[in-house]
């Protein structure tokens, strides 16, 4: 076990790193501050007024995450090329975003709404498909944030610091200055986020590349240790029988990255479709990043780097550690623990403002205050992020990983009235609901069928080890595995395609549609959305309707009391 007597460099400099983003995070609250900052749209998205350079910030906090930089160099030093399917799904997924994020973005400026589940509410007319959409998004975001506090735990390992009392001093910090500042606080600390970790990349590709042999020495190594392997899925190139998982979970986790809460919520901090499209456009440079430490997995093998206590998520700061200098390895824990606490941010706002809108308020206290509504995301919020705490202090790292993958299987199944909803109302509201149950039942039943194996190919666990099906398992003879999030999206949206003209067939009403088309394409400046300089300034919104401009409709937008 590493001891903390020789980790004093790295635990002063992560020390100063985190007390900087704490008081920065504090800091915040006053950072273009409103007169009245007690609204979900302040609190919860930060005015809506993020521009160019706060918002590629945001989102890059947002999407690339500690697990990311962590879990994903570590599945490729486990099993190689197979790792490497964060690659392909992030070029998938950018051009998927430009297209539907900004019509989401417009209107949901046009009406007010702070969630995905909103939005499905006003476009379907059901208050209980909205229940459904808000209670998936919760239940896929809880693990999620769980999963970050992974990164931190992994580093405070490596550092020689106890289990338990640390992580939760650390999420306490997070969920003080969260409470007290909001979207505010991981938008203004994610700038020294992304400068922690490019610092952590730059210094890695160099000092492997200063090796001897540099990186045609990694991949040989690598290429050995996967050739002595028992296991028949690893490998610098993809094995045999791992091709159809590997494209169906590149295209599943494209898929559920725009439709995780968190993700929605910082589009919806944007200042107007512009900013959302260019930073959109920039984020794919983000990738090369990603790109170079996932090969830091490889570049363990060449170090001989032993996980502790088989803790595999400690491999890539033990090579930080073994590799880079006292004062550079504490400069990349903090990396990791930054880029731990923005995600983890906003990952709870999103899921408190989804529990807040749509079930405090529908269906507890519909006469809540826009005041009240915001006291209870705080809360709600401090909620999250210790039942994270718990969740990562009583169960193995490794189990919480697999919530993780049902937590993808679970957000895909909002894609039909989520993102098919942002084109079209067709598919009828109650078949929307029987698809999403139908979805989760079969994706659960598969992942109950999977189990999870050892390096030796020993079965560790019977159920839930992860989340490549066996095609075997309904007689196929091969050694094919398929992504469960995509076989349970298909059968969800089969049964709403076939259930839609069966219900209208039968008379079953549809819910009333409170959009428009409009609503889709407008943008900043356009009449029917709220002014960006209001929202910045604080003052009061005009009561009355404003004038349409020529050739569009008459509309005025929600107001929350």
């Amino acid at each position: 076990m590493p001891s903390f007597a020789d980790h004093q460099v790295e635990f002063w400099i992560f020390a100063f790193m985190f007390g900087l983003v704490t008081i920065m995070g504090f800091a915040a609250a006053r950072w273009r501050r409103p007169d009245n900052i007690h609204t979900l749209e302040e609190w919860g998205l930060g005015g809506r007024a993020f521009g160019n350079w706060v918002t590629f910030f945001l989102l890059s906090g947002d999407v690339y995450t500690a697990y990311t930089f962590v879990a994903v160099p570590t599945l490729v030093f486990g099993v190689g090329a197979s790792g490497f399917f964060p690659m392909p799904f992030l070029v998938i997924v950018y051009p998927m975003l430009f297209v539907v994020l900004a019509r989401f973005w417009s209107v949901c400026h046009v009406h007010g709404f702070v969630t995905p589940a909103e939005f499905v509410r006003a476009r379907f007319g059901s208050k209980f498909l909205a229940l459904a959409i808000a209670v998936t998004g919760i239940l896929a975001t809880m693990p999620y944030i769980a999963l970050q506090l992974i990164g931190i735990e992994a580093v405070f390992k490596v550092m020689g610091l106890p289990e338990g009392w640390p992580l939760t001093a650390a999420f306490i910090v997070l969920a003080l200055y969260t409470f007290n500042s909001g979207l505010r606080a991981p938008a203004l600390i994610s700038i020294v986020k992304d400068a922690l970790v490019l610092w952590t990349v730059l210094a890695a590709f160099l000092i492997v590349a200063s090796h001897s042999g540099g990186w045609g020495s990694v991949f040989r190594v690598a290429e050995a240790k996967y050739a002595a392997s028992p296991s028949g899925t690893d490998g610098l190139l993809l094995a045999h029988g791992t091709e159809l998982n590997y494209v169906t979970l590149a295209l599943g986790s494209a898929v559920a990255l725009f439709l995780y809460p968190h993700t929605l919520t910082g589009v919806l901090a944007s200042r107007n479709r512009a900013t959302l499209r260019r930073n959109l456009s920039v984020l794919p440079l983000y990738t090369l990043t990603l790109g170079v430490l996932m090969l830091v997995g490889f570049a363990a093998i060449l170090s001989d780097i032993q996980p502790i206590g088989g803790d595999r998520n400690t491999v890539v700061p033990l090579w930080f550690d073994a590799n880079f200098p006292d004062w550079s390895a504490g400069l990349a824990f903090a990396a990791i623990g930054v880029g731990a606490m923005v995600p983890a941010a906003i990952m709870s706002i999103a899921a408190a403002n989804l529990f807040t809108r749509d079930i405090y308020k529908e269906f507890i206290r519909p006469q809540a205050t826009a005041k009240e509504e915001t006291f209870v995301s705080k809360v709600a919020s401090l909620a999250m992020k210790f039942g994270a705490v718990i969740c990562i202090l009583m169960l193995n790292t490794q189990f919480a990983i697999d919530l993780q993958l049902i937590g993808g299987v679970f957000v895909m199944q909002t894609l039909p009235a989520v993102a098919i909803g942002l084109f079209t109302a067709w598919l009828h509201r109650w078949a929307l609901i029987a698809g999403i149950f139908a979805g989760l039942a079969t994706g659960l039943a598969m992942l109950y069928q999977i189990p999870q194996r050892g390096a030796n190919g020993a079965v560790l666990r019977e159920h839930f080890g992860g989340s490549a099906w066996p095609l075997s398992n309904i007689g196929i003879d091969t050694d094919s595995t398929i992504y469960v999030g995509v076989v349970a999206l298909a059968v969800n949206l089969l049964v709403a395609a076939l259930l839609t003209p069966v219900l209208r067939g039968g008379g079953a009403p549809d819910g009333t549609d409170r959009t428009r088309e409009h609503d889709y394409v407008a943008d900043e400046g356009d009449p029917t959305v709220r002014r960006m300089t209001e929202l910045i300034d604080g003052e009061s919104l005009p009561e009355e309707p404003v004038a349409p401009a020529a050739g569009r409709h008459s509309f005025t937008p929600l107001r929350r009391p």
